[in-house]
């Protein structure tokens, strides 16, 4: 597939259903080039488009593309054959509390690499590019809004897996707190239908702490 076919798909699986001009607004390329390339995609299957709600009484609707389930096999999920077998192994050998330990246990080993480049006295924004950076490598299409304290993550590695498994959400749980050295929350999760999964990261060291409630009245 063409590099520009793929980030399309990718902005597309990052900001929902979107129009061609915020598309390539996003990519910074011609509406022109995009449009072709997305009648393209539309071709293949793999996105479909709809129409927005009008805002005004005139004027067309606006076109919205949107990824189909056929994408999918487009963005990275080698974890989850092997995962789903190495969890149901897991939940027949062991006690429900083994099971969560095992995988908080193996989220902090994970996330050992970065915890032990951390220099002294960095700030959670410049510590969430690193985890961003941490997190794109394996394939989560992860996004820092410092603004807010959110952590998005776009793609799930376990997409298929985790819906039957929620240990595996508990994991990037507690894999998100490893990395970032803070208590986190997640507020949305693919697996319940959400577009993306999102944390709430609670800066421990700020002065004023910002709740998840506030955090919903903000986004």
């Amino acid at each position: 597939m063409q590099e520009i076919r793929s980030r399309i798909l990718e902005t597309l699986k990052q900001m929902g259903p979107s129009s061609a001009g915020t598309v390539a607004e996003s990519l910074n390329v011609p509406q022109v080039t995009v449009r072709y390339h997305l009648d393209i995609l539309l071709g293949d299957d793999l996105i479909a488009v709809s129409k927005a709600k009008r805002t005004r009484a005139v004027g067309r609707p606006q076109q919205l593309y949107s990824l189909t389930a056929e994408a999918d096999a487009h963005f990275p999920d080698n974890f989850a054959p092997l995962t789903a077998g190495v969890v149901r192994q897991l939940k027949e050998l062991l006690p429900a509390d083994k099971v969560e330990g095992c995988f908080r246990s193996l989220a902090e080993e994970m996330a050992q690499p970065l915890a032990n480049e951390s220099p002294a006295g960095e700030k959670l924004d410049e510590r969430m590019e690193r985890v961003v950076a941490f997190l794109n490598e394996r394939g989560y299409m992860a996004q820092w809004e410092p603004g807010n304290g959110l952590l998005h993550t776009h793609n799930c590695p376990y997409s298929g897996v985790a819906g039957e498994h929620r240990e595996l959400c508990c994991m990037d749980l507690a894999l998100i707190e490893s990395l970032s050295g803070q208590s986190c929350e997640r507020i949305e999760a693919i697996a319940d239908g959400g577009r993306c999964c999102s944390y709430y990261v609670q800066d421990d060291k700020a002065d004023v702490a910002v709740s998840p409630q506030m955090v919903e009245l903000i986004v």
